[in-house]
């Protein structure tokens, strides 16, 4: 008989807080910045109230957040924290140290644009500029997906094969601050889930000394890297594993992407977080009129699972990518070129048609999504992709 549990009303910060408060970490250090401010902000409510066993840290900047957090999983402690925007930017140097080291630390980021100019809502553009970081990044279209994949976070993270740290990502405002209905798990289920964690070193382990982080020139600097390249290329069927897993207790399953309508479609839009529900509601239309059309959802994009998404879009005729951040100077969003660069050595390929779209929390509407579709239609007739298209853009 299937389990059922608790339902309530809640934001997505503070069902992420919440999946904090079930971890319950050693240490949380951490600096607030809209729109994940939240997040830190109820938990210090469960510090305060003695709710959590955790360890506090509330600090100058970001950069002293992850500084602080990289010093505690290095002696050996649980550890979390969460980000934002500027925020992140401002702890690029301490990412590439946390992941080098091999530290499981677990970050949320409420994606937000980067300025200038200033702007405090939602697109891609802060995690995408981490995305050769060495950070697992996982994706989540809702709210229940945000708490859901701290869990597996923290399992990915501390698994033996992995040591990594991972950053859960959900889009600024859209999914942070939009309340809806969360399945909430048993805090006995949660702690038997993500298990004891047994750290394999520790630097306050005075019995067996050891160094972290030493002077590494061109005789030993290399082999460093390939191995920290082969861990994060090695937590691929960690993520499956651990996803089967979850499901098997709560009944929702998580993969690296997820099919909708694929198998038989000819036109597919592939998207991450949140976009993803209003493509899945056009696609639904649209089948409904007998169109071919399918979504395919990339929710785990470091490490970049090439060979499930080339084998969902492989047969599809044209094949649009949707980019919600943008790099000027490029032809196109950093999802395009992973997806088209990774296929193009494939005999049969679809014709792939970049977007870019949202920047600054700019709507996507089913409308938009509509006249993709429709657009994806004529390039077939085509026979070649256009020119990069700006979705909802202003003239």
């Amino acid at each position: 008989m299937k389990t059922t549990f608790k339902k309530i009303a809640i934001e997505g910060n503070e069902a992420a807080a919440l999946a904090f408060k079930q971890v319950n970490p050693d240490v949380v250090a951490a600096y607030p910045i809209t729109p994940s401010t939240e997040v830190v902000q109820k938990f210090s409510e469960y510090v305060a109230n003695g709710e959590v066993d955790t360890e506090f840290v509330p600090v100058e900047s970001e950069h002293s957040a992850m500084s602080a957090c990289i010093g505690a999983s290095a002696a050996g402690a649980r550890v979390m924290t969460s980000t934002a925007s500027q925020g992140l930017a401002l702890m690029w140097e301490m990412l590439y140290i946390a992941s080098s080291l091999r530290l499981p630390i677990v970050m949320t980021v409420a994606n937000r644009a980067l300025s200038a100019p200033i702007n405090i809502h939602g697109d891609h553009s802060d995690s995408m500029g981490a995305r050769d970081s060495g950070w697992i990044q996982i994706y989540s279209e809702n709210v229940q997906e945000i708490y859901d994949n701290i869990f597996q976070a923290v399992r990915i993270a501390e698994d033996p094969q992995v040591r990594l740290p991972v950053m859960v990502n959900f889009d600024g405002f859209i999914t942070s601050h939009s309340e809806e209905i969360l399945e909430v798990l048993d805090d006995d289920l949660v702690r038997r889930f993500i298990g004891e964690y047994k750290p394999k070193y520790s630097l306050l382990d005075v019995d067996h000394p050891m160094t972290m982080g030493p002077l590494a020139l061109f005789d030993s600097y290399f082999e460093f890297k390939v191995a920290q390249a082969y861990a994060i290329a090695n937590s691929l069927p960690v993520i499956k594993k651990v996803g089967r897993e979850f499901g098997d207790l709560t009944g929702r399953y998580y993969d690296l992407i997820e099919k909708y309508h694929t198998d038989d479609a000819e036109y597919i839009i592939v998207a991450m977080s949140s976009t993803c529900g209003t493509v899945r509601e056009v696609v639904d239309e649209l089948r409904e009129k007998g169109e071919k059309v399918g979504l395919l959802k990339i929710r785990v994009f470091r490490p970049f699972p090439l060979e499930e998404i080339s084998n969902a879009l492989k047969n599809a005729k044209v094949v649009g990518i949707l980019d919600r951040s943008i790099i000027p100077g490029s032809f196109s969003g950093p999802l395009y070129h992973e997806i088209v660069s990774g296929m193009y050595h494939l005999d049969k390929r679809p014709i792939f048609q970049p977007y870019v779209y949202g920047l600054g929390g700019r709507d996507i509407t089913t409308e938009h999504i509509k006249n993709v579709f429709t657009q994806l239609q004529e390039i077939e007739k085509l026979g070649r992709p256009k020119n990069l298209i700006y979705i909802g853009v202003r003239e």
